[in-house]
């Protein structure tokens, strides 16, 4: 099978620009990165889509965890003293979207001799993205990972995730959905989080018992009448999001800007894979 075989898409792009917000890599989503790029706001993106404030940042962390590399970022200065920014990756997948959308119906499989503006190794990350999006959960953090570790405890697996350069999560799993799933090293998985089991600390020093802790910078607090919602970046610039009481909020003195700790077990990381 040749090159371009491999970079085909098979008829399965669905272009949307209905009102539905599902997983899907819609035009809808497409428009809002456009917006971002053009306006450097996602506060006016959002209202020019038209979508809710909340509903933007939930489509942009959705797709920056599942994307290769990051299509969003937030800049510190600017017109506002702030704002958020398409990155040049985030950009070419906009194009990679534009030119489908010319071409779909012409020749699908003459589509990577007419993407000028697109990078050829690009068509694969696009194609993996939108299967990804694909796929709806109620689980509020999602991410893609390669497995880097497996280790058999008898009874359960060990599975050590590398999503990416910066950040590694580790997974304990049945042994029975190990080998349902066919783990082996280098595989690509998908990794989900329930926003309720990830707990907060604001203190370095503080020992703690989960396995996995990632520290990041809250950039988002969305408060509600009992129970906050705090999201934080990563350096790599993927988010984790998490559901605390708005008296622990307060009580911790969670603020935009502030570094915090994330927090969650091994045992409540589900895995899922493609066959």
């Amino acid at each position: 099978m040749s090159e371009q075989d491999h970079q085909r898409f098979i008829g399965r792009l669905s272009l949307e620009s209905g009102t539905g917000e599902g997983g899907s890599l819609s035009d809808k989503r497409i428009r809002l990165l456009e917006l971002i790029d053009e306006l450097g706001s996602i506060n006016q993106a959002a209202k020019s889509v038209p979508l809710s404030y909340k509903a933007a940042w939930d489509a942009i962390d959705a797709m920056n965890n599942m994307s290769a590399q990051p299509l969003v970022v937030r800049v510190s200065g600017g017109r506002q003293g702030g704002g958020t920014q398409l990155t040049d990756y985030g950009r070419r997948l906009v194009a990679m979207y534009r030119a489908l959308e010319l071409e779909y119906q012409h020749a699908l499989d003459q589509l990577s001799d007419c993407m000028t503006d697109v990078q050829r190794g690009d068509v694969q990350d696009f194609q993996r993205l939108m299967r990804r999006l694909s796929l709806k959960t109620s689980a509020r953090n999602q991410f893609s990972g390669i497995i880097t570790g497996l280790r058999d405890g008898g009874v359960d697996y060990e599975v050590r995730l590398r999503l990416d350069a910066e950040t590694e999560i580790l997974a304990v799993i049945t042994k029975t959905s190990a080998e349902s799933l066919h783990l082996t090293i280098g595989k690509e998985v998908l990794a989900f989080v329930k926003s309720s089991s990830v707990l907060l600390s604001s203190e370095p020093d503080t020992h703690l018992t989960a396995r996995n802790q990632l520290w990041g910078e809250v950039v988002e607090i969305h408060q509600g009448s009992v129970n906050d919602e705090v999201s934080l970046q990563l350096p790599s610039g993927r988010t984790v999001t998490s559901v605390v009481s708005h008296e622990s909020c307060q009580s911790m003195d969670i603020v935009v800007g502030k570094k915090i700790c994330a927090f969650f077990k091994a045992s409540s990381v589900i895995l899922a894979a493609y066959d």
